[in-house]
């Protein structure tokens, strides 16, 4: 019979346009993931208090583990952006792999591995060149090693980018060019703060929908966490500039405590009200922080420009037709889940921080590091007697 599939009979050969057809059917097959993942608003979620359980619980142990990271120091701090670089990496490398992107490329995954590390070799390489030779200075060998290794720096990073490039160009196949051409504590706890109000006001007050990427998104938690975070930046710059321990610089890799003068922006400011406020109010004046007055920017950008980089992530996700990046953090999916905002805003705070804060005048101690970093210890020492001889003839001249 004509639609009887035997098992002995040859499979009937499919035309392009029936196969692509096909293609088309599975692919409006696939499940919708806004539907699938609860597209409603969190005030119509039947399971919206299970959720938030949860949600909190992770977030405690996140609070408390980045609070105990901080307390521990700079170079803890350092090594947590690390590994959460890498476990974002992951997660997206691992989003690639779902999709199949890379199904008939050797090496493919390796190649990804290859120019991450050497692109974080290059970034941190830069970054942490100058404390590490601060670090050694006492070891001559040592001291040596790594002035060698920190000069040419920049020429390994290179030959490392060009000898991923080379891999790359002798893995490609036919046809499948497509695929293969295919301040830190207060920003970051601003993110946090954000992300907390928003949901909290949406979960409670949410009921008009901000933006279509994001269907769980609404105005009422955008607004009242935009006003929260505002607040907070304010508060927390005030608190926060009252300890060496996150005003002070680290000049070197070592883990002792912190003494400096932290400057004029972490001297207080004492404003005094205007006489026409009533007797019976208890303040004369405010003692405010300079750096407050910065924070009141970054708050802003925090709150209305950084969450854009969640409406990103999620519509890269629904690109991918997957819900969350990963499932290592309990209700909140992947690391890159969370650190989608982190991400727009660290590179705000670091510009902000080079054109706003930072004197652009050359100092003491930016000299000294350019001495230290470019100078070999014999040349170090022939400037310091020519400094010594020009000292000595100006204060006999």
């Amino acid at each position: 019979m004509p639609g009887d599939n035997s098992v002995g009979s040859p499979p009937t050969p499919r035309s392009p346009t029936a196969r692509l057809r096909h293609r088309r059917r599975s692919a409006e097959a696939l499940p919708d993931v806004s539907k699938a993942n609860g597209g409603s608003l969190l005030v119509n979620d039947r399971n919206k208090y299970r959720s938030m359980l949860v949600r909190a619980y992770s977030s405690v142990w996140m609070i408390g583990g980045f609070a105990l990271i901080i307390y521990l120091g700079h170079l803890c701090i350092t090594a947590m952006v690390v590994v959460i670089q890498i476990f974002m990496a992951k997660e997206l490398f691992n989003l690639l792999r779902k999709a199949h992107e890379d199904k008939h490329l050797p090496g493919f995954r390796i190649l990804n591995w290859h120019f991450f590390f050497t692109a974080m070799l290059f970034v941190y390489g830069r970054i942490l060149s100058q404390r590490l030779v601060n670090t050694v200075t006492s070891d001559k060998v040592l001291y040596k090693l790594v002035s060698s290794l920190i000069k040419y720096h920049m020429v390994v990073c290179y030959f490392l980018y060009i000898a991923g490039f080379m891999w790359f160009i002798l893995t490609l196949k036919k046809k499948m060019y497509k695929y293969q051409f295919g301040q830190f504590l207060l920003p970051a706890s601003l993110i946090v703060i954000n992300d907390i109000a928003a949901y909290i006001c949406g979960f409670f007050f949410g009921k008009t929908p901000l933006i279509k990427i994001s269907p769980k998104k609404t105005w009422e938690g955008f607004i009242g966490a935009s006003v929260i975070t505002i607040i907070s930046a304010f508060l927390l710059a005030n608190i926060m500039g009252r300890f060496q321990w996150l005003t002070c610089p680290r000049g070197d890799l070592s883990t002792g405590w912190l003494d400096c003068d932290p400057g004029p922006l972490f001297k207080p400011e004492y404003y005094t009200f205007p006489e026409w406020l009533p007797h019976w109010f208890p303040w004369k004046g405010i003692s405010i922080l300079p750096v407050q007055w910065h924070a009141l920017c970054l708050g802003l950008f925090s709150s209305i420009i950084a969450p854009f980089g969640g409406f990103f992530a999620s519509g890269f996700k629904r690109a991918f037709k997957v819900k969350d990046f990963g499932d290592s953090i309990p209700g909140h999916g992947g690391i890159t889940d969370r650190m989608d905002c982190q991400m727009v805003m660290a590179i705000f705070a670091y510009i902000y921080h080079q054109s706003f804060i930072v004197p652009q005048s050359l100092s003491v101690d930016m000299i000294i590091d350019q001495i230290l970093m470019n100078l070999t210890l014999e040349q170090q020492q022939i400037l310091f007697e020519k400094l010594k001889q020009v000292l000595q003839d100006r204060l006999v001249g």
